[in-house]
C-alpha cells in the first residue's frame, strides 16, 4: 500500500493468528503451526508471506505481490492456503488486535476452529448465558467455571440468547418443564451432566427447527434403562433412582469445564455434527465418546404423534421389491452388509436402539452367532420367569459374521417396534360390541379349554413363553388394532395386547399378551412380510413335530451339495458333535426343517435345535442349521430322553434330498412371494393379516403377520391344525386326544 492510498476498511487478508511463518532466504517459508508444518517454495512465496500481516485487503495485496510473482499465481497460493486453514479474513487491521495474551490465545483458538478469531472471542465474552441447574448441582462451582473460562453466566430468569443447563440425570424430571419452556422460548440450549465418573457433555437443543428435542432423547435413555423401571415402582419414584457418583475434585472440574467449553463454542460460531451428541468421557481412559442424537418424527413434543396410528389407518400395499442378488442375500431386497451400513446409527449404548452388536459368547470356531440385548417380548415378565428360557436375549445367526450381525440387529429392531410406547391406533369396546371385524383372540392364540382350567398348575412350573392366560371375555371392553386383511382387503380388529409387548408388571388388563411369532424385521416391507409369514410355517410345523411327537424322515445331508453346508459340518465336528435334520414340511408345502445337534460320542443328551422354513429346501437348511448353531452356548440336558422319540429320524424312511419337493422356480421379486403366499393361504381356507409396525425414527421396515389357525410352538392345545395335520398327511390313522399329546413344551 502506497502513501498516496486512501487507508483500507477491510476485510483484511492475514495468516491466521494460529500460525507462525518463517522465510529462509534462498529455502522455502515454513509455516507452523500446533498441528502441522507447510513448505512454500517458488519465486515470490517470500515477498507474499511478508505481505499477509493482517493490514492490506486482498486486492491490494495481489497488486503489492505483482511485482514479485503473477497476480494468478498469487491468488491460487492464497487460496491454498486459506483452504488449509492458515489464511483468512479480519474484521479489523494489525493495528487494533487485542494487546492482551490472553485475548490473543482465545482469537488464535477461534481461527484454528475456522472462524474469525477475534470476532469470535468478542461474542463469547459479550454474549451472556442463562445458568439453569437441575437436581444436585453445585451452582457456585458452575459459575466459578463460566468465570474462569470468560463466559457472562446470568441467573436462569434473565434476558439471554443462550442457556446452559446442568443436571445430575439426564432423565430427571425438572427437565421436561424446562425443556418445554426452553424450547417455546425459540432459545438454544446445552445439557450437561459434568458430574460422575463419566460426564456428559451435550447436545445442543433447539439449534434448529429440524433438530432433537429433549424427549427424543429421554425416550431412547429410558429404553436402555428398563432395569430401573423395577426399582422406581417400588419406591413409588417419578424419576430416576439415585444412584452413587464416584468422582474426584478433579473428573468434577473436568466435566464442568468441558460443558462450558462446549457453551463457548456454540456462541463463539462453531457448528459441527457433534454438536447434536451426547459427548461421554472416561475419567479413566480419558477415551471420549460421540453418541448422535436423531429427531423423532413421532415425538409428542417436537413432531406429530399421531404418525404411528395413521400409518396403522392405511392399507398395507406390498408393491414391487427386486431381490439382492447373490447367495448370501437370502431372498431379500438388501444384503447384509448394506443393511449393517445403512442401519449403523441404530446401534448405541446411550442413543440407539440396540446397545450393542456383540459375538454370543461360547460359539465354536465357523460358528456366527451374535447378542443384540435383552429380548423385548419378555418385557413384564417376572426375573424368575425370565431365567427358564432359552431366548432372554436378542441376537441374529448366519453363515458369515456381517450375516449374524444383521440378524442380530434385525431382531433387536423387531423387538422395539413391538413394544407398545403409547402412539399406537386403537379402539375400546367389546369383541360382542365390534362383531364380524374383531378377531377373536383364541383363533390364534390356540388355548384349550383345559389348558385354561389347569392354568395356575401349569404356570408355576412353566417359563413365560408357555404361560397360559384365561378365557377371554367377549362381553369386557378392551383395546383393539386394526390390521390389514391381504385375502380379504379389509381391516380386521386384534387386541392391542396380542400385537405389542406390554412392559408393564401387571399386564395388559384383559389377561392377554403379545409374543414375537409372525413378526419379522426386514430390508423392505415385503421383506419382512415374507420372513413373518415363513415363521409362521415354520412353528406351525414344529408344533405338529413335536407335540404330536411324530417320526419324521431325515434330510440326506451328503445330496444338498453346497460349499456352505459342508463347512457348517466341519464346524460342528471341531467342536465335538454330530448334526442332522428332519424333514417338518406340513400340508402347506413350503419345505421346513428342523437340525437337531448333539454330542459326537455317547448317549444323545445335551441336544439343541434349530428350525428354518424357506421356499427353498436348501434356504430351509441353511436357517435350520445355523438356528441349531446359534444354541450351541445353551444345550438342554436330557431333551432327547425315551418320551422324545422324534428328535430322531424316522428309520423306517429314506433321506430327503432338494429333488423331493415339488420345484419352484425362484422368484426375482419378493412381491410375486408376497403373491404367492396369499394365495397359498387363501387356498387353505385362511386369513393373511399384517400389521405394520414400523416406527419413523427407526427406519427399518417392521411387521406382524397373523394368521388364524397356524399353530405357535408354544404349548397351546386348542383344536385345529394340531390334531388335524398328522391325519392329512398320514402320519396318524386318528387325530391325537389331547392327553396323548407330548407334555412337554418345546425348549425355547
Amino acid at each position: 500500500m502506497t502513501g498516496t492510498e486512501s487507508p483500507a476498511s477491510g476485510p483484511y487478508v492475514a495468516f491466521k493468528r494460529h500460525v507462525r511463518a518463517e522465510a529462509v532466504p534462498g529455502e522455502a517459508v515454513f509455516l507452523l503451526s500446533d498441528q502441522d508444518v507447510m513448505t512454500v517454495r517458488g519465486a515470490g512465496a517470500e515477498t507474499l508471506v511478508h505481505l499477509l500481516d493482517g493490514s492490506r485487503t486482498l486486492p491490494q495485496l495481489l497488486r503489492e505481490a505483482a511485482a514479485a510473482m503473477p497476480v494468478d499465481v498469487a491468488g491460487r497460493l492464497v487460496r491454498r492456503l486459506a483452504e488449509a486453514n492458515l489464511v483468512g479474513y479480519r474484521s479489523e487491521g494489525r493495528c487494533q488486535e487485542d494487546a492482551r495474551a490472553e485475548g490473543r490465545s482465545a482469537a488464535a483458538y477461534w481461527d484454528r476452529a475456522g472462524l474469525e478469531g477475534a470476532a469470535a472471542e468478542r461474542r463469547v465474552r459479550d454474549t451472556p448465558v442463562a445458568l439453569y441447574t437441575v437436581g444436585d448441582v453445585d451452582g457456585e462451582q458452575a459459575r466459578a467455571a463460566c468465570r474462569a473460562a470468560g463466559l457472562g453466566a446470568v441467573p436462569a430468569d434473565a434476558d439471554a440468547a443462550f442457556a446452559l443447563v446442568l443436571c445430575e440425570d439426564y432423565l430427571h424430571p425438572g427437565l421436561r418443564p424446562l425443556a418445554a419452556r426452553l424450547r417455546g422460548q425459540g432459545r438454544p440450549w446445552l445439557l450437561a451432566r459434568p458430574f460422575g465418573a463419566e460426564p456428559w457433555t451435550g447436545p445442543v437443543f433447539g439449534a434448529d427447527e429440524d433438530g432433537p428435542c429433549w424427549s427424543c432423547l429421554a425416550h431412547r435413555l429410558r429404553e436402555h434403562r428398563r432395569a430401573e423401571l423395577e426399582v422406581q415402582r417400588v419406591l413409588g419414584l417419578d424419576g430416576p433412582v439415585t444412584r452413587p457418583s464416584p468422582s474426584l475434585a478433579a473428573v468434577r472440574m473436568l466435566g464442568l469445564h468441558s460443558a462450558v467449553l462446549e457453551a463457548s463454542k456454540w456462541l463463539a460460531g462453531v457448528r459441527c455434527p457433534e454438536q447434536r451428541a451426547v459427548c461421554t468421557l472416561d475419567s479413566l481412559t480419558l477415551r471420549s465418546t460421540h453418541h448422535p442424537v436423531h429427531r423423532r418424527p413421532q415425538c409428542p413434543d417436537c413432531g406429530d404423534p399421531g404418525m404411528v396410528a395413521e400409518r396403522t389407518r392405511r392399507p398395507v400395499v406390498p408393491v414391487s421389491r427386486p431381490k439382492a442378488c447373490g447367495g448370501g442375500s437370502n431372498d431379500r431386497a438388501l444384503s447384509a452388509e448394506r443393511m449393517l451400513e445403512r442401519h449403523r446409527d441404530l446401534v448405541g449404548p446411550l442413543t440407539g436402539i440396540v446397545t450393542a452388536i456383540r459375538p454370543l459368547p461360547g460359539m465354536p470356531e465357523g460358528l456366527h452367532a451374535y447378542d443384540s440385548g435383552h429380548n423385548l417380548a419378555l418385557a413384564g415378565h417376572s426375573p424368575s420367569g425370565v431365567r427358564r428360557v432359552l431366548r432372554s436375549r436378542s441376537g441374529g445367526k448366519g453363515l458369515t459374521a456381517d450375516q449374524a450381525r444383521a440378524s442380530a440387529l434385525c431382531e433387536a429392531v423387531e423387538r422395539y417396534c413391538a413394544s407398545r410406547q403409547g402412539d399406537e391406533l386403537t379402539i375400546r369396546d367389546s369383541c360382542a360390541g365390534l362383531g364380524a371385524a374383531a378377531v377373536h383372540p383364541n383363533t390364534y392364540q390356540l388355548f384349550h379349554q383345559r389348558q385354561f382350567a389347569e392354568a395356575d398348575r401349569w404356570n408355576a412350573v412353566h417359563g413365560p413363553f408357555h404361560r397360559v392366560g384365561r378365557p377371554f371375555d367377549v362381553t369386557a371392553p378392551t383395546d383393539w388394532t386394526p390390521v390389514w386383511s391381504l385375502t380379504g382387503g379389509t381391516h380386521r380388529l386384534l387386541p392391542t395386547s396380542t400385537l405389542y409387548f406390554d412392559s408393564s408388571p401387571q399386564g395388559a388388563a384383559d389377561g392377554l399378551w403379545a409374543d414375537s411369532n409372525g413378526n419379522a424385521a426386514g430390508s423392505s416391507l415385503e421383506d419382512a412380510l415374507v420372513q413373518g409369514f415363513l415363521e409362521l410355517v415354520e412353528r406351525d410345523a414344529v408344533a405338529v413335530w413335536w407335540y404330536n411327537r411324530l417320526r419324521l424322515p431325515a434330510l440326506d445331508l451328503d445330496a444338498f451339495d453346497e460349499p456352505w453346508l459342508a463347512g457348517l459340518r466341519d464346524a460342528f465336528g471341531r467342536a465335538g458333535r454330530t448334526v442332522w435334520a428332519l424333514d417338518l414340511t406340513s400340508d402347506l408345502g413350503v419345505p421346513v426343517v428342523a437340525a437337531v445337534s448333539g454330542p459326537a460320542d455317547g448317549p444323545p443328551a445335551d441336544l439343541v435345535c434349530g428350525f428354518g422354513a424357506h421356499f427353498e429346501p436348501g434356504v430351509a437348511l441353511r436357517r435350520a442349521l445355523t438356528e441349531a448353531a446359534q444354541m450351541l452356548p445353551c444345550p438342554q440336558p436330557g431333551a432327547a430322553g425315551p418320551g422324545q422319540p422324534q428328535l430322531l429320524p424316522d428309520p423306517g424312511q429314506r433321506g430327503r434330498g432338494p429333488g423331493d419337493w415339488p420345484a419352484r422356480r425362484r422368484r426375482d421379486d419378493l412381491l410375486a412371494d408376497v403373491e404367492d403366499i396369499r394365495e397359498l393361504v387363501t387356498r387353505h381356507g385362511m386369513d393373511l393379516l399384517v400389521l405394520d409396525q414400523t416406527r419413523p425414527d427407526v427406519g427399518v421396515p417392521v411387521v406382524k403377520v397373523v394368521v388364524p389357525g397356524l399353530r405357535s410352538f408354544y404349548a397351546r392345545f386348542g383344536p385345529g391344525r394340531l390334531y388335524d395335520v398328522p391325519v392329512v398327511l398320514g402320519h396318524r390313522d386318528r387325530p391325537a386326544s389331547f392327553d396323548e399329546l407330548n407334555p412337554v413344551p418345546l425348549p425355547v
